[in-house]
């Protein structure tokens, strides 16, 4: 039963300033092994009632829990509508067979021409950089990803590398994942200097939910092969609720901008997260407010497992109308949906 207030969970005292960080791993490293994996523990953790637990069971067995602490911190205690517990907190929902929700709604097996590499999009590709996350969405696209075919080793990403060599056409490489920022330093280093290595290519966007959930990962390694890059760099983000930004996103953010950095926001419409124009403009307004301006607004992939976050189309555009009314519009993501085949995103 509920024993505490629901005020949020206290972030960690920093370690004294006088202590030597150990060599290996770096403090990001940590945290990412020491994230919660045990849906028992992440009901425990935040003072859950039982009854949650069988639905978290369930759906852990689908698609593991992984939460940092860090993010954890940021939850409200007993709970268990908070919006960024609802993200990650798996429900007997998931078992439920809808129809039209499948494995790969976006049919990206179509277009996998080599491992680690999604050619979607004309002028841009896609590389799949890590097969890990930091955090485990519930509404994920990539939930069923069969990323243990697309964790390239230095060899075959050479030839993967060979295939935007060789065509001209291509201007922007993308990192994904996964996440591309749980893969080392040293390896994302040695991918981005092959890529600015071709004379092409133009840009490099990197899409992340990490500076989010642990944003100590954004330390001086990261900042150090980011800003030295000659490619134009892009970072897009994925925050869906306001209550996310607390003041080490704000700083990470900060560090990013230091190296050159433009900085995006994505965000998915999720049912019971952030489905009001009064949790939408606090979330666009947190986001200026930290340097990120919002950039998409994504209805739900069609991902099995995920179809209780679902809010109908017709909704989603009323809520882009209320959102009108209150923001100014270069606050105002884009409502869009990703259709197979297509060659962008699809404004609703």
């Amino acid at each position: 039963m509920i024993t505490r207030s629901s005020a949020l969970l206290q972030r960690p005292e920093s370690p004294s300033a006088d202590v030597k960080p150990l060599s290996l791993p770096s403090a990001w490293q940590t945290q990412l092994s020491q994230a919660i994996r045990d849906p028992r523990e992440l009901c425990r953790r935040l003072g859950l009632d039982d009854s949650w637990l069988p639905g978290a069971e369930a759906g852990h067995v689908l698609f593991e829990v992984r939460v940092p602490e860090a993010f954890l911190a940021r939850m409200r205690y007993g709970d268990p509508h908070d919006p960024l517990l609802r993200q990650v907190l798996p429900l007997i929902a998931e078992s439920a067979n809808v129809p039209g929700y499948v494995t790969d709604p976006l049919e990206e097996a179509e277009h996998t021409p080599g491992p680690g590499l999604i050619h979607k999009y004309a002028g841009r590709v896609l590389l799949i950089a890590s097969p890990a996350c930091a955090v485990n969405c519930r509404y994920c696209f990539r939930r069923h990803f069969p990323y243990g075919d697309n964790s390239p080793s230095r060899a075959q990403w050479e030839r993967s590398l060979d295939t935007l060599r060789q065509d001209a056409s291509i201007h922007e490489a993308i990192l994904s994942g996964g996440d591309p920022l749980a893969a080392s330093d040293r390896q994302l280093a040695w991918l981005v200097e092959r890529l600015e290595a071709i004379p092409h290519l133009k840009r490099l966007r990197l899409h992340t939910r990490l500076p989010v959930v642990i944003p100590d990962r954004i330390d001086d390694a990261l900042s150090g092969w980011l800003g030295a890059t000659r490619l134009q760099k892009v970072m897009v983000l994925h925050i869906n609720h306001a209550q996310e930004i607390d003041q080490a996103v704000v700083e990470a953010c900060e560090r990013l901008k230091s190296a050159g950095v433009t900085l995006l926001n994505q965000s998915v419409l999720l049912r019971g997260v952030n489905d009001s124009v009064a949790a939408l403009a606090q979330l666009s307004e947190r986001l200026f407010e930290a340097g990120v301006l919002p950039y998409y607004l994504h209805v739900l992939d069609p991902v099995a497992g995920a179809a209780h976050f679902d809010v109908p189309d017709e909704e989603a555009r009323e809520l882009i109308a209320g959102l009108r009314e209150v923001l100014p519009g270069f606050l105002l993501p884009r409502l869009v949906r990703e259709v197979p085949g297509e060659a962008s995103k699809t404004p609703l």
